[in-house]
């Protein structure tokens, strides 16, 4: 695992909204007030949904809060690649897949695309609207390659594909996340080539099976009424 440190420009401070902190809240009800501390994940994504990054005042405010050592969230923060601690674009923030089946579908073609338009990765955009990275697998190898961009994954991507969606964000626009392929899910392309009887599936050509030796369930009876006085 690759050394995470906070960014070396920091705010001045930090503070949740009064939507975030009203959720921030909820979480710490959740558990028991000597065990409130197992509401850091929630509240760094908290900050991290409010802010886009874990800035090191976030750190400070969610410690405050969880009355633990700042040290201690700074460990989660660190720890966990899903907590960005550097500054990323406030209009699209790329994860491009770059592990093996998306490497052989094309993304270093992807990744010239995010160079061209956006600049070196791990950087923010002049603007401040875009940043990207490069990320080890996201899960939907099936649909390589692939981008996770803010909170949705963009799949069956081409350079031109890829393109457009750049274009619509910084348009204002919201393009539409999953595949750009025209697949539904993760199905093959083209025509299922698999479990097209539906009998395979639908367990009508289950048979029943007696299992020999088995004691059969007795039947149920009516409870005797209580006598009376």
């Amino acid at each position: 695992m690759s050394v995470r440190r906070l960014a070396k420009e920091q705010p001045a401070s930090f503070a949740f909204s009064k939507e975030s902190q009203a959720k921030a809240d909820w979480w710490k009800a959740k558990y028991p007030a000597a065990r409130k501390q197992s509401a850091v994940i929630p509240m760094l994504w908290l900050a991290q949904k409010q802010e886009g990054w874990v800035s090191e005042p976030a750190i400070q405010e969610i410690a405050k809060q969880l009355e633990m050592p700042v040290i201690r969230v700074l460990e989660v923060a660190t720890f966990y690649v899903m907590f960005q601690l550097q500054p990323v674009g406030k209009v699209a923030f790329v994860q491009l897949c770059g592990t093996t089946p998306c490497q052989l579908r094309g993304a270093e073609d992807l990744k010239k695309v995010l160079k061209d338009k956006i600049g070196a990765a791990n950087h923010v955009s002049a603007d401040g609207k875009f940043s990207w990275e490069e990320v080890e697998c996201l899960g939907a190898c099936c649909n390589a390659p692939m981008a996770a961009i803010n909170d949705y994954y963009y799949e069956d991507l081409t350079p031109e594909s890829l393109a457009q969606i750049l274009d619509d964000f910084a348009a204002g626009k919201a393009p539409k996340p999953g595949s750009y392929d025209g697949r539904g899910a993760s199905e093959p392309k083209g025509k299922i080539q698999t479990l097209t009887d539906p009998k395979l599936y639908d367990g009508s050509a289950a048979k029943k099976i007696k299992i020999p030796n088995l004691p059969e369930k007795p039947k149920a009876t009516k409870a005797k009424p209580e006598p009376t006085a």
